[in-house]
C-alpha cells in the first residue's frame, strides 16, 4: 500500500458523503440538472435533423457544445480562484436557465433556425464551461479529506446515470410533446441547482492582499502546472488513457447499428449498461481503495478498458456487448475517479479551479481529438479492427507509464502555512510596484554543502510554483560557506501572494533547509524593489520619493 491516507483511515463507503446535507442537496440538483443538459443534448442535435438534412449542420451541435469547454475552462478556473465560487456557480445558472428559457421559447413559436440553434447551444455550453470548474474545486469544500473519493465518484456516477437516462427520456418527450419541451425541461432543471445552491452558506475567504487579475490568474496557473511535479503526473496519466478510451464512445452508435443490426432502442440499451456499470464502479471504489493504491487502480482498470474493447472487436453479439458495456463503466468511473481524487489532492486551495481546468481540458482535447481518430480509422480498416487497436494502445500505455505515480502524496498537507513574517517596508508600496527582488542568506559548513545544494532545488520548484519569475542560488567565491538565494516576483502583491501560497509542506521543506544552516541567527531576508519603481515624477535627479536612493532596502 503507497496511500499513507488509506493505511491510516478506513475508506468511507460509497453513501458517507451524502449524509452531509449541503453536499446531498447539491448532488441531488446536481444529477437533475445533468440529466436536463443530456435531454438538451439530444433535443438540439434532433432538432438539427428535423431543420436541415445536412451531416456537417448536425455535427456542427456536438461542436457547439464542447467547443465553449475548451474555450472558457481555463479563463472559469482562473476565476472560480479570485471571486465567490458559490456567486460563480449560480451566474453561470441564471445564464444558462436563461438561455435554455429562450431556445424554448423560440422552438414552441416556430421561430428556431439553425443559426439560432447553434448559437444558444453555444451559450448554454458557455454557462456549463463557467460552471464545471468550479463545481469541481468546490467538492474539498463539501466533505473532509477522508470522502473525497467517494465524493467525487458519487458525482461521476450522477453524469454518467444521466448521460444513460437523459436521451432515452428525452427521445420518450419529443414522441409525445415535441423538441421544445426538452428544451423547457432543461431550463427547469436549473431550478434545484439554483436553490441548492442559495441554501449553501459558504464561508466568506479572508482576503488581506489585493485579488488577482483574470490575465494574471491565468499565469499563476500556468507557472503552477509547470512547476508541480504532481498535477504533471495526473496529466500524464491521463494521456495515456482518455484518447484509447474514447473508441468506445466515439464508436457506440455504429456498434449498435452496424455491428450488432440493432435501433435507437438499442442504442440506448447499451448506454445504459455503461450507466449501471459506473454505479457499479461508484459503489466499488471505497472497497477498492480500501485494498489497492491508486496507481493500481488505474492499472487494472485500464486493463479492463482495454479487454472489453477486445470484447466488442471479437463478438458481435448483444449480450456479450452489454457484458462490456458493463466493464467499461466500471473501469471509466475508476479510472476517472482516480485521477480527479489525485488532481484535486495535487492542488492547494488557492489554485484548485485553474489545475482542475486544466485536467479537464485535457480530458476534452482528447475525448474529442480520440473521437476524429478512431472514426477516421474505422472507415479504413472497420470497427472491430479499431476497437482492437484502441485497446492494444490503452494496454500499451498503461505499462509505458507505470512508472508515473499518482499515489503516494495523500499525506502531503498543502493547507497555507501563514507562518511567514510579513515584510514591512520604510513606505508604503502600490501593490504593482515592482519587480520585487528577494534575497534569503545562508551559511552553510563544508560537509553539507552537498545536501543542502540538493534541497535547494526543491526550494526552487517552489519558490516558482508560488509565483516567482526568476529563481537563482549563489555562493560566496571569497566566504564558501555564504549562499545567497535570490529569487523575483513581478510585483509587490505577487510577493505577499507568495506569503499566502507556501503550504505546511512547503514549511516542512525549510525546517530541513534550517537545520543545514549554521549562522547563529536565522537566514537574512532581504526585500529589494526595482529602482525605476521608487521614482516620482520631478523628483530629484538620483534619488526617488523622500530622498531615497534608488535601489535601496526596502
Amino acid at each position: 500500500m503507497d496511500d499513507t491516507l488509506r493505511s491510516q483511515q478506513p475508506p468511507a463507503s460509497a453513501w458517507t458523503p451524502l449524509k452531509r446535507p449541503v453536499f446531498r442537496r447539491l448532488w441531488m440538483a446536481a444529477l437533475v440538472s445533468n440529466l436536463g443538459t443530456w435531454m438538451q443534448n439530444m433535443g438540439a442535435g434532433w432538432l438539427m435533423a428535423e431543420l436541415t438534412r445536412s451531416p456537417a449542420m448536425v455535427a456542427l451541435v456536438q461542436a457547439a457544445q464542447s467547443l465553449p469547454m475548451f474555450l472558457l475552462a481555463l479563463p472559469a478556473g482562473a476565476l472560480a480562484d479570485i471571486v465567490d465560487r458559490r456567486a460563480q456557480l449560480l451566474v453561470a445558472q441564471v445564464w444558462m436557465l436563461t438561455c435554455a428559457a429562450v431556445l424554448a421559447a423560440m422552438t414552441y413559436a416556430g421561430l428556431t433556425t439553425p443559426g439560432w440553434l447553434l448559437i444558444l447551444t453555444f451559450l448554454i455550453g458557455c454557462g456549463a464551461a463557467a460552471m464545471n470548474p468550479a463545481w469541481s474545486a468546490s467538492v474539498q469544500e463539501l466533505v473532509p479529506r477522508s470522502e473525497l473519493t467517494a465524493a467525487v465518484a458519487l458525482n461521476s456516477m450522477a453524469l454518467n446515470l444521466s448521460r444513460a437516462v437523459g436521451p432515452a427520456l428525452a427521445g420518450v418527450i419529443v414522441t409525445a410533446a415535441g423538441t421544445a419541451s426538452v428544451f423547457l425541461a432543461n431550463a427547469l432543471s436549473y431550478l434545484g441547482m439554483m436553490a441548492a445552491l442559495r441554501s449553501w452558506r459558504r464561508p466568506a475567504p479572508v482576503v488581506n492582499m489585493p485579488a488577482e487579475r483574470l490575465v494574471g490568474a491565468l499565469r499563476s496557473g500556468f507557472r503552477y502546472a509547470r512547476h508541480a511535479p504532481l498535477l504533471q503526473r495526473v496529466l500524464v496519466r491521463g494521456l495515456a488513457f482518455f484518447p484509447f478510451a474514447s473508441a468506445v464512445w466515439a464508436l457506440l452508435p455504429l456498434i449498435a447499428s452496424e455491428e450488432l443490426a440493432g435501433g435507437a432502442t438499442l442504442y440506448g440499451a447499451l448506454l445504459a449498461c455503461i450507466g449501471v456499470g459506473a454505479v457499479a464502479g461508484a459503489f466499488a471504489m471505497p472497497w477498492l481503495r480500501g485494498r489497492f493504491s491508486r496507481d493500481r487502480i488505474v492499472m487494472y482498470a485500464t486493463l479492463a478498458y482495454a479487454a472489453a474493447n477486445g470484447l466488442l472487436a471479437a463478438f458481435a453479439n448483444v449480450y456479450v456487448a452489454a457484458f462490456a458495456l458493463l466493464a467499461v463503466g466500471i473501469s471509466w468511473i475508476a479510472v476517472l475517479s482516480a485521477m480527479q481524487v489525485a488532481a484535486q489532492i495535487a492542488l492547494p486551495p488557492w489554485v484548485r479551479a485553474r489545475g482542475l481546468a486544466l485536467h479537464m481540458v485535457v480530458i476534452m482535447g482528447c475525448m474529442s481529438a480520440g473521437s476524429v481518430l478512431w472514426g477516421q480509422l474505422a472507415e479504413v480498416i472497420g470497427i472491430s479492427w479499431t476497437l482492437a487497436a484502441a485497446g492494444a494502445g490503452g494496454a500499451l500505455a498503461v505499462f509505458a507509464t507505470r512508472t508515473v505515480h499518482i499515489g503516494g502524496h495523500d499525506h502531503v498537507d498543502l493547507a497555507p502555512a501563514m507562518h511567514w513574517p510579513e515584510p514591512v517596508p520604510a513606505e508604503a508600496l502600490e501593490p504593482d510596484a515592482g519587480p520585487v527582488l528577494v534575497t534569503v542568506e545562508y551559511q552553510v559548513r563544508p560537509e553539507h554543502v552537498n545536501r543542502f545544494l540538493k534541497a535547494m532545488r526543491s526550494v526552487r520548484r517552489m519558490r516558482l510554483r508560488d509565483g516567482a519569475v526568476y529563481w537563482q542560488i549563489f555562493r560566496d567565491t571569497e566566504r564558501p560557506e555564504r549562499f545567497v538565494e535570490h529569487f523575483i516576483t513581478e510585483s509587490w502583491a505577487e510577493h505577499l501572494r507568495q506569503h499566502a501560497r507556501v503550504t505546511r509542506a512547503d514549511r516542512d521543506l525549510e525546517t530541513r533547509i534550517l537545520a543545514l544552516h549554521s549562522g547563529r541567527e536565522p537566514p537574512q531576508v532581504t526585500h529589494y524593489l526595482a529602482a525605476a519603481a521608487w521614482v516620482s515624477p520631478g523628483a530629484e535627479e538620483g534619488h526617488g520619493r523622500n530622498g531615497r536612493a534608488p535601489g535601496e532596502k526596502a
